[in-house]
């Protein structure tokens, strides 16, 4: 029935000889975004031409589902269920994509096809999130074939088509279908590791909450020789509104924001003692879009601790007057539209509360509080879970390095709703890196990463099988 070692190396080779790369290079010519109304029909062609006929290949029953909101992209669903299987596990991944930028990638790219430069694999969704889930399924092929066609285990797959406009619809997805996605544990990719030479497991992703800082004052601009300095411009109390919320340094000033235990003072926030441990001494860095500056945010934390185990606040845009011709005019209003980025051990219920007694206390009351609210919640496995070990045992097995947990990713992936209604503990490995410029011009995929990816899920995929899991 073959062999753990066969079975790695199969995938390898398949990755070695080119074929994965052909193959990816297929997936990436879909120009699935989900971003675009125009390309609705490739959103739909990704998942019928593109993945239904591979996992029907390898013995899954696929459907393919319309989205329960209107106007959103569809969801595939997939199962592989064996005769007398202990266990049951669910992986997800999602077929679309952000816009394609074509004209913003430099000369000899393209979003729409996979080229090759050096340690590089450019293309729309080659890291997010093409690649990542044909490297899981392709190492399931490898795995399939080394057993004869047997797992030992059963295998469900959700591929979503709207995570990039939010995981529209998933939420009613999953509850709607709860029974058959019943399952042990989620074991997908998406996301980078802490650093691209450094295998990782995340256990949870933080959340995101938006909100709109206005300032509205008159129907529209003023003279600024006849009314400047005799009538408030609505910028600078923004700017203000923003220095109260965030000091020059990164620091979020709004303290009950941030991480603590419920209903504790503003004195006792903090990372939890579970996340500081398993933080400790845990890398960070990889990105070359932006470096790390160690005098921006919270003082006092590692910059593990900054990421993973703390919130924070990021304005996303800002406009007061007309930047791209300027008039002379006390502008009549000014936004901001923020964001922030906050993990489990924070209270998304009550942020809007809390700035606004914030800018009450700033003598802000003129600046507003505006569509308000969690864009995708946060959410988190404990990082010492069996499931959570059990992986990193069998990832370090294969890889023959240290594999580091880190009790939620930086960015943010609907695992909320899948421990909400199946209850399943969160086990996310990344195959990505910080600079891969995801959701920019240029994305691309690294080819270390990428490698030990396909060897770690075949071994997963084949100690599934052995029946010595939790």
């Amino acid at each position: 029935m073959g062999t753990r070692e066969g079975a790695v190396a199969s995938a390898l080779k398949h990755f070695d000889d080119g074929h994965f790369h052909h193959h990816l290079a297929e997936l990436i010519a879909i120009p699935s975004t989900s971003q675009e109304p125009d390309h609705a029909a490739d959103v739909q062609r990704y998942l019928h031409e593109a993945i239904q006929p591979w996992l029907e290949r390898m013995g899954f029953v696929v459907e393919i589902l319309d989205n329960p909101v209107a106007g959103h992209g569809p969801i595939l669903s997939a199962e592989r269920v064996e005769a007398g299987a202990a266990k049951s596990v669910l992986s997800y991944g999602h077929g679309d994509t952000v816009r394609g930028l074509d004209d913003q990638w430099r000369d000899g790219l393209s979003p729409w096809r996979l080229i090759q430069e050096g340690e590089r694999w450019y293309g729309r969704g080659s890291a997010d999130n093409k690649g990542q889930h044909a490297l899981n399924l392709s190492a399931l092929e490898a795995v399939v074939a080394e057993r004869g066609g047997v797992l030992g285990f059963n295998l469900k797959l959700v591929l979503e088509t709207s995570e990039e406009r939010g995981s529209t619809g998933l939420r009613g997805f999953v509850a709607e279908h709860a029974e058959r996605l019943a399952a042990d544990v989620l074991i997908a990719s998406d996301g980078p590791r802490v650093m691209a030479e450094v295998p990782t497991i995340a256990t949870g992703t933080r959340g995101t909450y938006h909100f709109d800082l206005v300032v509205d004052l008159r129907a529209g601009g003023v003279h600024s020789g006849h009314w400047g300095g005799l009538t408030t411009d609505p910028a600078v109390l923004l700017a203000h509104a923003l220095g109260c919320i965030i000091d020059q340094r990164g620091k979020i000033l709004v303290r009950d924001w941030l991480p603590g235990a419920a209903g504790s003072g503003a004195g006792q926030r903090g990372v939890p003692a579970a996340v500081r441990a398993v933080l400790d001494g845990c890398p960070v860095g990889g990105g070359e879009a932006a470096s790390i500056d160690p005098g921006w945010g919270e003082p006092g934390l590692t910059a593990a601790e900054k990421i993973y185990g703390w919130n924070s606040f990021i304005v996303l845009a800002m406009l007061s007057g007309r930047p791209d011709n300027p008039v002379n005019a006390v502008a009549p209003n000014a936004r901001a539209h923020c964001q922030i980025r906050y993990t489990v051990d924070s209270d998304p219920a009550g942020f809007a509360a809390a700035l606004r007694r914030h800018l009450d206390a700033h003598d802000l009351g003129a600046v507003g509080i505006e569509n308000a609210g969690v864009r995708m919640p946060a959410s988190r496995t404990d990082p010492g879970h069996a499931w959570v070990r059990w992986t990193v045992a069998s990832m370090e097995r294969t890889l023959g390095k240290r594999v580091q947990v880190i009790p939620n990713s930086s960015g943010g992936l609907p695992g909320d709703v899948f421990v909400d209604y199946l209850g399943v503990p969160l086990v996310w490995i990344p195959h990505s890196y910080n600079g891969c410029k995801q959701h920019g011009p240029d994305e691309h995929l690294l080819v270390g990463p990428a490698r030990e990816g396909l060897a770690a899920f075949a071994g997963i995929w084949w100690d599934l099988g052995e029946g010595a899991t939790p």
